[in-house]
């Protein structure tokens, strides 16, 4: 997982990218939508609260780029786009429901750190 250079130096950036593609929140919204199937990009942007068509464009691409989704378009008139996951991006799900899993189970603790440190922030 580690790239050295001829330093003996660790790159991270590579690592860095990947991580900031796969914890983004848009993109963990967009691949917990698409685990249930495919789906088209107005269903996307429906089911989505608060993210732009814009937004939406640039983090279905990303994902595609990053070999998570794959983009079918469906020769009708108009076309029809369909983003759906592939093996990897199914991967990703088991991670990311884990993640979420563990944030609802301890929701409460953030809040109370939070009002915490706001708290003492304020005085």
């Amino acid at each position: 997982m580690e790239r050295s250079n001829i330093t003996g130096t660790v790159d991270c950036r590579p690592v860095t990218d990947a991580l900031a593609r796969t914890g983004d929140k848009w993109t963990i919204l967009i691949v917990m939508q698409l685990e249930t199937g495919p789906k088209r990009f107005s269903a996307l942007r429906r089911t989505i609260s608060g993210i732009s068509q814009k937004m939406l464009a640039l983090t279905l691409r990303g994902l595609e780029r990053d070999g998570y989704v794959s983009r079918t378009v469906h020769p009708t008139k108009p076309p029809s786009v369909e983003y759906a996951l592939t093996d990897l991006g199914h991967e990703l799900v088991v991670p990311v429901r884990m993640l979420g899993n563990w944030v609802m189970a301890n929701l409460h603790r953030i809040e109370r750190a939070r009002s915490e440190f706001d708290v003492r922030s304020e005085a």
